[in-house]
């Protein structure tokens, strides 16, 4: 209830102020949409470029292929790890 009644009277006041400084309004607003657009437009830059160099990295590195010796490797490094476990868990 505090922030609608808040929320009021802060509409209120911006209205009343706009209404009373249109003019310093006006100048503030022509000052502040160059410099809004002008780091807006270099920050989608930066992004854009970022993103661009990130599909470039995708396309340099192959997706590496598992081989049948990588899997029966893993396989028996996890049966030995188990295997530790259980001595483990036995003692």
């Amino acid at each position: 209830m505090k922030t609608l009644i808040g929320g009021a009277i802060g509409a209120v006041l911006g209205l009343i102020g706009i209404s009373i400084w249109w003019k310093p309004f006006l100048q503030l607003l022509a000052g502040a949409i160059p410099v809004m657009l002008l780091l807006g437009g270099g920050l989608a830059l930066y992004l854009g470029f970022d993103e661009l160099k990130d599909t470039w990295k995708k396309d340099e590195t192959a997706p590496a292929s598992t081989a049948t010796g990588d899997v029966e490797k893993y396989k028996k490094e996890i049966d030995e790890l188990k295997g530790e476990i259980e001595k483990l868990k036995s003692a």
